[in-house]
């Protein structure tokens, strides 16, 4: 290998060598692929990468930050020298460095502020700024990692009736699609602070990060990001006082907490400390497609034949590991259910974890937008996660496949009821029990069990949450609509 470089026109990375030129050059990362295009003869030769992907039919745009494996396959006989550490940038899109095997993306954030001092300086800079706020909404789901939930559902219902409104979202880099007419701010750059620091209204679906403070006008909108089975903040097992007094200082920094149902306002409620505030009982936005979309467009991006069934498999993260919990071989899976198996990671197992394959195996743990796939499902399969209470607006079979149900409840979380006795599906431990239940299972044994639980948990999910949350929003003048 002679040279590496990466050029200033954009996000590609062009890599040239001696001798007869490779069988293939690829880029491959957890969460995506990039096969280079080599030309040459016999003496040398050269590979272009462009670093960027497309998936499931979305646009193209710069790949995921993460380290990725530069995989050189030589001609037959041909040795190939892998290149010496040589750092790269290309602050426009992404940043990037090469060491040997490895390729290292990064955000496209100044090193100057990528530090705990840059970012401190940005604190202070607007923090402090003079003037008055930016007639904005600034958007956050899942720290960035995607633009999707709660937060989606309002942009789109917002973008509809104050379509001049100017609309940031936070995103961790350039590889996470925002809606049309948004910008993206990458987390922790100057303009995400400076778009965060200065919107009027802020809809985010998690904690507000990196030392949040309101200011005078501002109004933060938490639509938080499900109905809670397990125990949350302050109800979380074991008296931690820094837990509890980071959980008062989060939620004093709300205004107006959005919840799917009465028991979720209520438990939200108590967890956070968020007492004698609005809490708006409107049902979930997200789950708007889920009586109104249709699948089908989703289904062939995701390259799913008509008329073929599809298992969604959605298990929650866990405290104690980092990936996706191996409870179900998905491969044996689809077989046994002659099925197509999607895999779902939750959003935090996104970065550390790698993508399932296998035949009829889709894993869609980067997929933007949960609530489409569980439009496309003809089952759910998981265990604690609050998407049961997302899926159970479809009314279609839900399995809850709970291996380690004693550990998690009794040590990691702990429940607010007890799953096995309201459970509106199977409850089940092994792989083959679940297999059993698909296959075998009465789904008319449950149905008492189902009606009772959506009564409980969506009877304000009918469709038309985000348009009273935003007529709230207008209402109230938290924004102009006027731009």
């Amino acid at each position: 290998m002679t040279d590496a470089r990466f050029t200033t026109d954009g996000p590609t990375l062009i890599l040239t060598g001696d001798g007869p030129r490779p069988a293939s050059v690829e880029l491959v990362g957890p969460r995506a692929r990039v096969v280079g295009v080599v030309t040459g003869r016999t003496k040398t030769w050269t590979a272009v990468l462009t670093l960027r992907a497309a998936r499931w039919g979305f646009a193209e745009l710069p790949l995921p930050v993460g380290e990725y494996d530069l995989r050189i396959t030589a001609a037959e006989g041909a040795p190939i020298e892998l290149p010496s550490p040589i750092p790269l940038s290309q602050l426009g899109t992404l940043r990037a460095e090469i060491d040997g095997a490895s390729v290292r993306i990064g955000p496209p954030i100044d090193p100057a502020y990528d530090s705990g001092e840059g970012q401190d300086a940005l604190e202070r800079r607007y923090a402090t700024r003079p003037g008055g706020l930016e007639n904005a909404v600034f958007f956050e789901s899942f720290y960035g990692r995607n633009a999707s939930c709660n937060p989606l559902a309002i942009d789109r219902e917002l973008a509809r009736r104050a379509p001049g409104l100017t609309r940031y979202w936070s995103v961790v880099d350039l590889s996470v699609a925002v809606p049309e007419g948004a910008t993206p701010v990458v987390d922790g750059s100057p303009e995400w602070w400076r778009a965060r620091g200065s919107a009027r209204l802020l809809v985010v679906n998690d904690w507000l990060r990196r030392r949040f403070a309101r200011r005078t006008g501002q109004v933060v909108l938490q639509t938080w990001h499900g109905t809670p089975l397990k125990r949350l903040a302050l109800h979380r097992p074991g008296f931690d006082p820094r837990r509890m007094a980071a959980v008062l200082r989060e939620s004093r920094r709300w205004n107006v907490l959005l919840a799917q149902n009465p028991y979720a306002a209520r438990i939200l409620g108590k967890a956070y400390a968020f007492l004698r505030r609005p809490i708006w009982v409107e049902g979930y936005p997200r789950n708007d497609v889920l009586t109104t979309g249709n699948g089908d467009a989703t289904r062939r991006a995701l390259g799913i034949r008509p008329g073929e069934r599809v298992l969604l498999y959605a298990p929650t993260w866990r405290d104690d590991r980092s990936e996706i919990v191996d409870f179900v071989d998905p491969v044996a899976l689809a077989a046994a259910a002659d099925a197509v198996v999607l895999v779902r990671g939750h959003s935090r197992t996104l970065p550390q974890g790698r993508d399932a394959e296998g035949p009829r195996v889709i894993d869609v743990t980067g997929y933007p937008d949960t609530s489409l796939l569980l439009l496309v499902a003809d089952a759910l399969i998981t265990d604690y996660s609050s998407v049961m209470f997302d899926f159970s607006v479809t009314g279609k079979p839900m399995y809850f496949l709970v291996p380690d149900m004693e550990h998690y409840r009794g040590e990691l979380r702990g429940f607010y009821f007890d799953l096995a006795s309201h459970a509106p599906g199977p409850v089940v431990r092994t792989q083959d029990e679940l297999i059993a239940a698909m296959v075998d299972g009465d789904p008319s044994a449950h149905a008492e069990s189902y009606r009772v639980w959506r009564e409980k948990f969506n009877a304000r999910d009918d469709g038309h949450a985000a348009e009273r949350v935003v007529s709230r929003i207008l209402d109230q003048g938290f924004i102009d609509p006027t731009g």
